[in-house]
């Protein structure tokens, strides 16, 4: 399989954009709701050095699209002191979603500008893997699985059992995470898969195209 560098230097840009932007929409939903810990840790910026872990943000993304597969990714966590947050739990849960709402409305702006601008060349592909990489990002985060920030949303659902377990899983969640990857690729490729042309579908019919 070719994998193109021209693709995949639009992977690197792409990612490396979008997971800033999750990071700070996290921090600036934070500082919103109340809690400046963000704002104080200097994470409220578009420097890429405040934001970017090496594995996360860079390496992780590259090796799914050099893979053919979808694209995750991440960066370091937003430092949150969830006791300055206004309306505690579903402060927090606004907190949380507000990282994958942004990779949303950044899918959204790239498709537009993939089905208004160009669809063919440099820029078609910048905007096509534009949409696939918050896709991508967006979906990941969203899965109910702690540290990740559907974790932080049903935790603010959930009864207390199911909480106390998310909270036991805390300190390996990511564990867990790389481990399900790993036994269970083509389970999670197929909830990719179904979710992103379901989203897909639902541009097509706002666009035409």
């Amino acid at each position: 399989m070719e994998i193109k560098l021209d693709y995949l230097f639009c992977v690197f840009v792409i990612a490396l954009f979008s997971t800033i932007l999750h990071e700070l929409a996290h921090g600036a939903m934070a500082y919103a709701l109340g809690d400046d810990t963000a704002k104080l840790s200097g994470r409220l910026s578009l420097n890429p050095l405040k934001h970017i872990d090496p594995m996360m943000s860079v390496v992780m993304p590259l090796i799914f699209a050099a893979l053919g597969m979808p694209i995750l990714g991440g960066a370091k966590p937003v430092p949150i002191n969830t006791r300055n947050l206004k309306w505690g739990e579903w402060g927090f849960a606004l907190v949380a979603i507000a990282g994958p709402l942004t990779n949303f409305v950044l899918a959204f702006v790239f498709y537009a500008l993939w089905a208004l601008v160009a669809q063919s060349g440099f820029w078609g592909t910048f905007f096509a893997v534009g949409v696939m990489v918050n896709l991508g990002f967006m979906l990941f985060n969203l899965i109910p699985i702690p540290p990740l920030d559907g974790s932080r949303v049903l935790y603010a659902l959930a009864p207390d059992f199911v909480r106390n377990i998310m909270m036991s899983m805390e300190r390996y969640g990511i564990i867990v995470i790389y481990l399900l990857l790993c036994f269970c690729g083509s389970l999670f490729a197929n909830y990719m898969g179904w979710a992103e042309n379901g989203i897909l579908t639902l541009f097509y019919n706002i666009f035409g195209v």
